[in-house]
C-alpha cells in the first residue's frame, strides 16, 4: 500500500563540524490531505513530594478527517530527575466555531532516587 507524502527537509549543519549536520523532515500533506499538529502542556500530578511540568507538540495528522496524534515529551527536571511523557490522544473533539482538540492522559515512565511515576492529563491547543 502506497501513501503520497508531501513535505520538505531542513538540513542543520555546524561550521565547526563540515561532516556533520542532521535533517528535520516537515510533512505537509499526507495522502493528499493537510497535515497538522496541536501544543500540550501541564503539570503532572503530585506525588513522593514534588510535580513535574512538561510541553510539546504532538506529531501531524491529516486534516479533515478523524484522526489522533501520537506524542513524545520529557518532564521538567525536578527533586533530580525527569520522566518520559509518550501516548496517544483521544479523537479529535469539534470546536463550535471550526477546528477541534484532543484530549490525553497517561502515567510517566518511572524515574527518581525513590522510583515512581506521575499520572498527567490534559486538552491540545485547538486546531486553526
Amino acid at each position: 500500500m502506497e501513501i503520497p507524502v508531501t513535505g520538505f527537509i531542513v538540513q542543520f549543519s555546524d561550521s565547526n563540524m563540515d561532516s556533520e549536520h542532521s535533517h528535520t523532515l516537515f510533512l505537509t500533506s499526507w495522502d493528499g490531505r493537510p497535515v497538522h499538529s496541536h501544543h500540550f502542556s501541564g503539570v503532572t500530578s503530585f506525588d513522593v513530594g514534588h510535580e513535574h511540568r512538561y510541553a510539546g507538540r504532538t506529531e501531524p495528522a491529516p486534516s479533515g478527517v478523524p484522526h489522533r496524534h501520537e506524542y513524545c515529551t520529557f518532564t521538567s527536571f525536578d527533586d533530580g530527575h525527569k520522566h518520559e511523557i509518550r501516548g496517544v490522544t483521544g479523537p479529535e473533539i469539534p470546536l463550535p466555531n471550526g477546528g477541534h482538540y484532543h484530549n490525553f492522559r497517561g502515567v510517566t515512565s518511572i524515574s527518581g532516587s525513590h522510583p515512581h511515576r506521575h499520572q498527567y492529563d490534559g486538552e491540545t491547543s485547538p486546531s486553526a
